[in-house]
């Protein structure tokens, strides 16, 4: 059995918790706020900090620093590990504050001298408030990258957790009594999303210790890994910055086609968040733990286990969201309803939320291979390849972004992604085979093949599934609503398994004897 499936397998139960509890939350979220101005302006401003969270803690300083401190690990200097962590922390700090307090005082002087309407006033009172999340946020993914390369896997991924919990307790406990209008009560959640980044980063610091790790301030100017880590993570920003600039334009094209009953928005950003479910759950678990596995491999220069590492990654990831993305694409509609519909989220928003699903969520398989193929390139310290092209899709998905909203507004977001994410595979996997000269690209081939004729099969039976049971059982009712998704849901994947096993699907293969050798285990402990 697979190193990878067992251990990705661990890290997506825990992913998987905190994937569930942020689809709670994101639940508490729409039936709280809706889809409307509110609910645009305040994730318009949550995108912010999120933008410059990427840039200075998850991606390119991650991706950048872990390889070093992998080195360092199998070097067998401990001291001088701890000591690069220690050094990168207090330089990620001190540039997080130097951020966070011109973006702060910038908005604080656009609020006192500017005249704005009620959207942008309200989207940037909110801004003011939870832009100081990306300093929480951003420690956070350096102590998950470095207990993730000391080969802690379930415990940093159930960190988001927590931030869930945080978040969903402020909308349901606190948001009623801050005000009695939707754009007043509104804040409370901002000030929730700063406390839960606090929390996110105090639960990394337990296991932290265990491990031996013990903060001391160390000057980020002269040392050699902060300089090294910056070198390696210039062109890995400027890739990041394009993809979060990029969605920060869409987002204000979004603000410009928004009208009072067709937002545009809203909708977009809860199809996103329907993707993120399984994305999160498998692709990002499987990244995860590919980033550190192939810069031990590369630094042992194996690169036959490296190959194999690689491929065998991106065929569970074929595998698996291939299988999702027909789900959100067949079933779009009576998820949204199951998921959101009620209080401020109508029957109306439902149907904008799952056009624009229907739209983007093919691109699932594209972007869970965007991040094994760069962090392949990461393992190998090329940062500039994944850079380069990433930004030549960025500036092509804004363009589409624009062109395709305009007559299929939410869904030309959506349509966009899925487009260039699937051209960014692309130009990785041909970039990469010529950085390795050998990857054995070809045994992917029939397995595509393979994986497409399931897919097809499987959304067909689905969504005569679906059509059948909503005609005979109807939509109304938590009952109906359950079913509706679950039994359409249960014949496909029954379907989708069945067919796989029969043609002998390697992954299939191997979830199998994973589970036969678990229930021999289990049988013999009982006995």
């Amino acid at each position: 059995m697979s190193q990878l499936l067992k251990s990705s397998g661990a890290m997506a139960a825990a992913t998987f918790t905190s994937r569930i509890l942020g689809m709670v939350r994101e639940m508490v979220y729409a039936r709280f706020m809706g889809d409307g101005w509110v609910a645009g302006a305040f994730q318009v401003a949550f995108t912010m900090p999120n933008l410059f969270r990427r840039l200075l803690g998850e991606g390119a300083l991650t991706a950048a620093f872990i390889p070093i401190f992998k080195q360092k690990e199998r070097a067998g200097d401990a001291s001088g590990m701890w000591r690069a962590a220690n050094a990168v922390i207090s330089g990620l700090t001190v540039a997080a504050l130097i951020v966070i307090a011109l973006v702060v005082l910038g908005v604080s002087v656009a609020l006192a001298l500017g005249s704005w309407e009620g959207r942008m006033h309200l989207m940037l009172s909110l801004l003011r408030i939870m832009f100081p999340y990306m300093l929480p946020v951003c420690l956070t993914a350096v102590f998950m990258g470095m207990l993730n390369a000391r080969g802690h896997f379930f415990i940093p991924a159930m960190g988001a957790t927590m931030l869930n919990v945080v978040m969903i307790l402020f909308v349901l406990m606190v948001a009623p009594w801050w005000g009695r209008e939707l754009h007043e009560q509104i804040y409370a959640l901002a000030v929730g999303v700063l406390v839960a980044g606090v929390v996110q980063a105090a639960f990394q610091w337990p296991p932290l210790r265990r491990e031996g790790f013990r903060y001391e301030w160390i000057s980020p100017w002269t040392d050699p890994t902060v300089r090294e880590v910056v070198r390696r993570m210039i062109p890995g920003t400027i890739g990041v910055a394009a993809f979060h600039l990029n969605v920060v334009m869409v987002q204000l094209v979004g603000l410009w086609l928004d009208r009072p009953n067709a937002p545009v928005i809203a909708p977009y950003n809860y199809a996103v968040r329907l993707m993120e479910l399984p994305q999160g759950v498998f692709g990002i678990s499987v990244a995860t733990y590919l980033l550190p596995t192939l810069s031990g491999l590369a630094a042992a220069k194996d690169w036959d286990e490296f190959r194999n590492s690689l491929r065998h990654g991106i065929c569970h990831l074929l595998v698996v969201n291939s299988w999702a993305a027909v789900m959100l694409v067949v079933l779009a509609e009576p998820i949204v309803r199951l998921l959101f519909e009620g209080h401020r989220f109508g029957p109306e928003a439902t149907l904008r939320t799952a056009y624009a699903l229907q739209f983007l969520a093919p691109s699932l398989v594209a972007y869970s291979l965007v991040n094994v193929l760069a962090r392949a390139f990461y393992a190998l310290d090329d940062t500039y390849t994944p850079m380069r092209i990433s930004v030549v899709c960025l500036i092509l998905n804004l363009l589409l972004s624009i062109l395709l909203a305009m007559p299929l507004r939410q869904g030309g977001f959506g349509l966009a992604n899925t487009l260039t994410s699937a051209l960014n595979v692309a130009l990785l996997a041909h970039a990469l085979r010529r950085k390795l000269r050998r990857l054995d690209w070809q045994e992917l081939r029939p397995l595509s093949l393979q994986v497409l004729v399931l897919t097809v099969v499987t959304a067909l039976v689905t969504w005569a599934a679906w059509h059948g049971w909503s005609a005979h059982w109807g939509q109304h009712g938590l009952a109906a609503r359950l079913s509706n998704v679950f039994v359409p849901a249960g014949v496909g994947t029954a379907v989708f398994a069945g067919l796989a096993w029969l043609t002998r699907l390697p992954l299939a293969l191997e979830m199998a004897e994973l589970a036969r050798t678990r229930l021999a285990r289990w049988r013999s402990q009982r006995h």
